[in-house]
């Protein structure tokens, strides 16, 4: 485990604690929040603040906004009435905030304004940083989801506050991960989905130096299958990348370890969700057949595997999964890891969405809700917003 200071260990009586939250949640056209695991993610850590008698600010980015043109769909509005209801107390919205001017007592949470409206935010600006610097006696990072980006709320002003500390959703996140990659149980299997290899080759690559076995699902395994001459008829693939497939597959042979090439598979004739689903053996794979999900004996041989691992981290769906007659696959994987004795680790926006489907969230070791930064930590970069943590671990 990194060194870093702890919000746990902190005497935070009568502190100003500045909270760096992620509650960059999916909203509705007409502003109201669709799903809000990122927002009731951020309570813990703002009820530690406030049980140890704290004076509490939090802020997040929301979308994408042009830095200092506020719009009203950029508001936190929406998720301080949300987090007052989860909170049980009023959390006041404060506009404009950076020069200060608003006050807040020990006991009280105020919710700061979207902090990509500022201007410097995205530049990792030191002059944006002293003035949020001067709000606070403590700043804590909770935000994992943002870890990766060098932002001013999430790594100048860690490097300026009196006190830089991590929240406890990014301390378990850290710990989790550390875990499952530091010194992991074996056999170690990650599973790596998604629709295409050129967005993962990096972590791909990455992990065929530590695990045992790759599992690859979604696009990503109709270029395997390429990759290993099948057909795959007008499925989602990136021939292009054949070549790199087929090096991570021998790099992981020369070491000892495997890529699952799927033996059988879904195939519909078009995209849709009232599309007829066919299951084939791969090598028999029509020219006009789309594959979207892998078929029962390779879910049957995935759900071994995860049975018998020591460690699973998993990163992105099998097949279609929204699509009912194509989520076998990933619900056959997804019942076997909740029935593995193996340290679970899941992240990622559909792994998520995957995990309520299937309704195994009780039963995985650990859910990230970070999509990026969860991705780049298993490829061992560095991730700025901890390095500014580590950094002022001392002082």
């Amino acid at each position: 485990m990194m060194k870093i200071k702890k919000l746990a260990d902190l005497d935070l009586n009568h502190q100003r604690v500045f909270i760096r939250a992620d509650l960059n949640v999916p909203q509705d056209e007409a502003g109201n929040i669709t799903e809000d695991t990122r927002i009731r993610a951020s309570i813990p850590g703002i009820r530690l603040a406030l049980s140890k008698g704290a004076a509490v600010m939090v802020t997040s980015h929301l979308g994408r906004p042009t830095e200092g043109e506020f719009k009203p769909a950029d508001s936190l509005a929406p998720i301080a009435a949300r987090m007052s209801e989860l909170l049980g107390q009023p959390v006041k919205l404060i506009q404009n905030w950076v020069d200060g001017g608003f006050s807040v007592a020990p006991g009280e949470v105020v919710l700061l304004e979207n902090c990509r409206c500022n201007k410097g935010e995205k530049k990792n600006s030191d002059e944006l940083a002293e003035k949020m610097a001067k709000l606070c006696d403590v700043y804590v990072n909770d935000a994992f989801g943002t870890a990766h980006r060098a932002e001013a709320t999430t790594h100048a002003l860690a490097m300026k506050a009196k006190i830089a500390c991590a929240g406890p959703l990014v301390a378990a996140e850290l710990e989790a991960l550390g875990a499952a990659l530091g010194n992991p149980k074996r056999p170690l299997v990650a599973i790596v989905g998604g629709s295409k290899v050129s967005t993962k080759l990096t972590i791909l690559d990455a992990l065929a130096d530590k695990v045992d076995q790759l599992v690859v699902g979604g696009g990503i395994a109709n270029t395997f299958l390429l990759a290993a001459g099948l057909p795959i008829g007008k499925s989602l693939a990136e021939p292009d990348l054949v070549p790199e497939a087929k090096r991570i597959i021998d790099k992981l042979k020369a070491r000892g370890a495997s890529v699952p090439i799927p033996t059988d598979v879904v195939t519909a004739k078009a995209f849709s969700p009232t599309a007829e689903a066919t299951v084939k053996r791969a090598a028999d794979v029509a020219a006009d057949d789309m594959i979207l999900d892998i078929g029962p004996d390779t879910a049957g041989l995935l759900a071994d595997i995860m049975v018998s691992a020591g460690t699973i981290v998993w990163n992105g769906p099998l097949g279609v999964f929204e699509f009912d007659q194509f989520a076998n696959g990933t619900q056959v994987l997804a019942a076997a890891i909740a029935k593995s004795s193996a340290m679970s680790i899941a992240g990622g926006g559909d792994t998520v969405a995957a995990i309520a489907k299937f309704e195994i969230g009780e039963q995985v070791g650990y859910i990230s809700t970070a999509g990026g930064a969860f991705l780049e930590f298993l490829e061992g970069k560095t991730l700025p917003a901890v390095a500014a943590l580590e950094a002022r671990a001392n002082d």
